[in-house]
């Protein structure tokens, strides 16, 4: 299987990047005794886990078929948590699990006695404090219902858990705000950590950013396990995938209304859905900040301002040219859908021997099954 001879839209995802972020996680997880764990809210694309999973130690989930997901097709310890579980999810994950994570003290309470003796109990805390870019994905935002807050905690329901977790962090590519978040925490709840077996700290601590001071974190992590006695698990998402992905796509029409705008045969709204949600701007491998020729980079949806962004190239854009927009691997496979009937991507994966793998391809067939089973008639 050659590239040029693949059909747009497609995920490319390549292997040696995947592994040079993969052998990062080994170094912070050699320096400092944290465990790691791929948060599948973010990348779930099971057919690269066997690249993975020798270097993180499970996966941790946001719902039950993440849950049934991880245990299915990573192994390693399965970490289940979500922000709201009905008593048939805590049953239907209970005995697939190693950890079990509650929102809120009640949920905990209503569901503690499912989970006892299968998986060991965590509950969620929201320490007032984060690092994030926007509001929409700050967990300590006002009016936040994700963990209990310190001045809602009733301090008996240490006797009853193992550990708990903190997601505070998005994006953070700041080692020293991380550090401050940490003594934040050591402070508010050293008294009630020092009665547990381990804490996660969530994800979207983002050690494998360029420069990033891994070594400076791992000491981190070291000095807050050893003061605590608790084994320590990070939860990264985009730190592994990050910069690993291409969404190639074709230009197949050029239209100008004062500026130009490709038009390619994807969409932001359907394929790429966080560009659009926090108004973030793709990139484009092609473009130039200093090329002549500006274009707004178009989506073929029907949504007025569905587009991924506008950027300069060197020469006129051309119908029928492909554009890789970069760095396409996180909250983007896990939220494909179908809107406009588009054609949705398929997935390839480009090995370090240079052969293309194919991981996953779709047809009319499942955007059909997606909408209906059966008729009423």
């Amino acid at each position: 299987m050659k590239k040029q001879e693949l059909k747009t839209p497609y995920f490319m995802i390549d292997e040696d990047k995947l592994i040079a972020n993969l052998e990062k996680a080994k170094l912070l997880k050699e320096l400092s005794g944290v465990k790691l764990v791929l948060a599948l809210k973010c990348f779930s694309t099971w057919g690269v886990f066997d690249i993975i999973k020798p270097y993180l130690d499970g996966t941790t989930s946001s719902g039950p078929f993440e849950v049934k997901l991880g245990y299915e097709t990573f192994g390693g310890e399965t970490h289940a948590y979500s922000v709201g579980y009905s008593e048939d999810d805590v049953r239907e994950v209970a005995d697939i699990c190693d950890k079990l994570i509650f929102n809120s003290q009640s949920q905990l309470a209503a569901h503690r006695h499912i989970v006892e003796g299968k998986a060991s109990i965590g509950l969620r805390l929201n320490p007032g404090v984060s690092y994030a870019g926007q509001d929409l994905a700050n967990p300590a935002r006002q009016f936040s219902r994700l963990g209990v807050q310190a001045d809602h905690i009733k301090p008996e329901v240490f006797n009853d858990i193992d550990g708990v977790m903190f997601h505070m962090n998005c994006e953070n590519k700041d080692v020293d705000a991380f550090t401050g978040l940490l003594d934040a925490i050591s402070e508010q709840f050293g008294d009630h950590l020092n009665k547990l077996d381990w804490v996660s700290l969530g994800g979207g601590v983002f050690f494998t950013w360029p420069g990033y001071d891994i070594e400076k974190l791992a000491q981190a992590l070291k000095a807050f396990s050893e003061k605590h006695g608790v084994q320590l698990y990070l939860e990264p998402g985009e730190a592994i995938i990050t910069k690993t992905t291409d969404l190639v796509v074709t230009v197949v029409d050029i239209v100008e209304n004062v500026k130009k705008t490709a038009i390619v045969d994807s969409a932001t709204e359907a394929h790429r859905l966080d560009t659009l949600i926090y108004d973030e701007p793709a990139s484009v491998l092609e473009a130039s900040d200093n090329g002549e020729h500006e274009y707004v980079i178009g989506s073929c949806s029907c949504l007025a301002g569905d587009q991924f962004c506008v950027a300069n190239f060197e020469q006129p854009l051309q119908i029928g040219q492909k554009l890789h927009i970069m760095d396409s691997a996180g909250y983007t496979m896990v939220k494909l859908n179908w809107f406009n009937g588009l054609k949705m991507p398929s997935i390839y994966c480009e090995r370090s021997n240079g052969e293309i793998q194919m991981l996953n391809e779709f047809g009319y067939d499942d955007f059909k099954r997606s909408l209906s089973q059966w008729s009423v008639s």
